[in-house]
């Protein structure tokens, strides 16, 4: 599925999608029409197009808004919730959870609902916000619960059940300028980013903008960072990704 969203121009996103398919590169392998993948808060589909090139996918999100988006988009998705997936026992060979387990009061559901759906031998690919200190409006907007520490996370999938193959922090070329403009900006007016939270109109939340010349620098870094995250982990940065095994 050769799609290009208006996201995927965006240097965050970029680089998290090139790190994530990295490990789906390494531990997952090329696409396999027999392979099931669950996108749990798939949102808007913003990543099923990439996962498409790996197997058969299918989202669940909770909020109806933007999965009206990802069905104009041509995507399978249905409601529910991550605590409580309405799926069988052992349905799919890959389950992504990015960016969403942090939303949920519920974090051992959700982590106990992706085991069970999971075939046995299959992988469940997290992204996560890291770092509580690094606590800003951005996790307002986006009404996280909270925000993990590597070993934190490891430790709560091996809980599970999970068998952890790989956990790196990632954006580390860029956390002394990403931390240092958090703290800079605290008790500060921030900009005015659009949430699903917070205004009826949007559904899903807005990135912090970034002019061409600084996105196209951005990204290139993120490029880099993807490459050397599959060979090494990362000792700090201002994400989580963490690929395990049912």
């Amino acid at each position: 599925m050769n799609v290009v969203l208006e996201e995927d121009r965006h240097w965050w996103f970029a680089s998290r999608t090139r790190a994530i398919l990295g490990y789906l590169d390494c531990y997952v392998g090329p696409n396999d029409a027999n392979r099931r993948i669950l996108d749990v808060g798939c949102g808007a589909g913003n990543m099923m197009h990439h996962l498409s090139h790996y197997g058969q996918v299918v989202g669940v999100d909770l909020y109806s808004k933007p999965l009206e988006v990802a069905r104009q988009r041509g995507l399978d998705v249905q409601e529910g919730s991550a605590d409580d997936l309405p799926f069988d026992d052992q349905t799919f060979d890959v389950v992504t959870l990015l960016d969403v387990v942090e939303h949920v009061p519920n974090e051992h559901g959700v982590f106990g609902e992706c085991y069970r759906v999971l075939k046995p031998g299959g992988k469940l690919v997290v992204t996560v916000p890291a770092l509580m200190w690094l606590w800003s409006q951005n996790d307002v907007l986006n009404a996280h619960q909270r925000r993990y520490t590597r070993a934190e996370l490891s430790q709560k999938l091996d809980r599970h059940g999970f068998r952890v193959l790989r956990a790196s922090y990632n954006n580390f070329f860029l956390f002394p300028m990403a931390a240092g403009l958090i703290l800079a900006r605290r008790g500060r007016a921030e900009p005015e980013l659009a949430s699903p939270h917070f205004d009826d109109d949007a559904y899903q939340v807005e990135m912090e903008p970034a002019p061409p010349g600084m996105n196209g620098v951005l990204t290139g870094v993120g490029k880099v960072e993807a490459g050397l995250m599959k060979r090494v982990s990362l000792p700090i940065g201002t994400s989580i990704l963490c690929i395990a095994e049912r």
